[in-house]
């Protein structure tokens, strides 16, 4: 097991305590008040009453009212704080914070190195974190339910919680995830297609479960704990064992009409291009993945694949062949970085995002990203005098992606408190 990390350690971006979207005044009027005054008190993770009116432009005496109904819903409660500039004499000022302990929810990654998982409070405080490595190829939906049972109780031990104690599990795959039907259309870490990953596990585990694409959840993650937490608009962009992405269009995470968009790893660069490990040709994951970099290790420089060799150790050869000047290891990154670089203008071209952050183990070679890459990037990129988005490269570790899928359940089920909240008032 790996020590725990705590997410707002580990996480670079906005030094603030709360955690979720920092959404600006009047951008967001048509979600109900009650829920702009829960969110910005999570956000801030503790805030005087007056500030949420000032913040959100509407009357102390609304907040008053509706921060009681989630007061007495459980979902908020009064902290004493100290005041600013009294040097913590006087009397301990009163401010609004969410009530950490009223629920507790888990979020999982599975892939094909190891599987992660984390235990979250409802004020997105980290509880426990585990990891358990696992042997690469994919898995019968059976076994893979296994392993998530056995990786959830492993995690509720180091948190001294039972199952009984979560609300709701986040979980993650890498693959094609329809989110709305819980459904797994095709994964690596799958045997078989079109699997009924949710229901299974929430009939398997008795707990409410949600589960998304790999790259989402690295989006959740920089969106609620990390840089993206004051942008309006942001793409992630994951170069690890495939290529994924990310979107955030007005603080939001955009799914596409049927949950399923932002394959930015299988748009086609190349026709009747190189075997991807979905099927297709062409696919621009097909020149930018490790496996593919392996591939052409292989073929170049007649690397070979024994049984007791990982593709991460072939790669870290490949890296090392290439720092030493290896021209033809160079070429192979150069190669993928010029891929990079399309697929990242075509981003840049369709979506005009504030920020892209490359995001991933992977990022620790450069030559995915030298500043020749970025620099063909600009040049593919339409020319109208505008600025470019920023570039920001997070090489965080494995745990990144499980924290991205507690932020999943934790949206999600406080979604569902202020629905009901809502029905009931109606």
């Amino acid at each position: 097991m790996k020590p725990d990390r705590g997410a707002r350690k580990v996480l670079r971006g906005v030094p603030d305590p709360g955690c979720g979207p920092l959404i600006p005044p009047l951008s967001e009027t048509a979600r109900p008040l009650r829920q702009q005054i829960f969110e910005r008190v999570r956000a801030a993770g503790a805030i005087a009453r007056v500030q949420v009116a000032k913040d959100l432009s509407v009357s102390p005496a609304s907040v008053t009212m509706l921060t009681s109904e989630l007061i007495e819903a459980g979902l908020l409660e009064e902290v004493q704080t100290t005041r600013d500039g009294d040097g913590g004499r006087g009397r301990p000022a009163v401010a609004l914070g969410v009530r950490a302990g009223a629920y507790h929810v888990a979020g999982i990654k599975l892939q094909d190195r190891e599987h992660t998982a984390v235990i979250v409070d409802f004020s997105g405080k980290l509880i426990a974190s585990v990891a358990i490595p696992r042997r690469p190829g994919a898995m019968e939906l059976s076994h893979l339910l296994d392993a998530t049972e056995t990786l959830l109780h492993r995690v509720c031990e180091k948190a001294g919680l039972q199952r009984s104690d979560l609300t709701a599990l986040g979980l993650g795959v890498p693959g094609f995830v329809d989110t709305k039907q819980g459904v797994v259309h095709w994964s690596p870490v799958l045997m078989n297609r079109h699997e009924p990953l949710a229901a299974a596990l929430s009939q398997r585990l008795a707990l409410q479960v949600y589960i998304d694409n790999d790259a989402n959840l690295v989006t959740l993650a920089e969106l609620w704990f990390g840089a993206g937490r004051t942008l309006s608009d942001f793409a992630v962009v994951t170069i690890e064992h495939g290529v994924g992405m990310g979107l955030v269009l007005n603080h939001r995470l955009y799914r596409g009409a049927q949950g399923m968009g932002m394959e930015l790893g299988h748009t086609k660069v190349q026709l009747d291009g190189a075997l991807c490990r979905c099927g297709q040709r062409g696919c621009l994951e097909a020149y930018v993945a490790d496996y593919a970099l392996v591939r052409e290790a292989q073929t170049a420089l007649n690397l070979s694949h024994s049984d007791n060799q990982t593709v991460g150790a072939l790669l870290e050869s490949l890296f090392d062949h290439a720092k030493a000047g290896n021209s033809a290891a160079r070429s192979i990154f150069h190669r993928a970085g010029r891929y990079l670089a399309l697929g990242l203008s075509n981003v840049v071209n369709l979506f005009d995002p504030e920020l892209i952050i490359l995001s991933g183990e992977r990022m620790r070679y450069d030559y995915l990203y030298a500043k020749e890459t970025l620099s063909e990037m600009q040049g593919m990129t339409l020319n109208t005098e505008r600025p470019m988005p920023r570039i920001e490269t997070h090489a965080w570790g494995d745990m990144l992606w499980a924290h991205g899928a507690a932020a999943l359940a934790l949206s999600e089920l406080t979604e569902g408190l202020l629905t009901q909240g809502r029905e009931a008032a109606a």
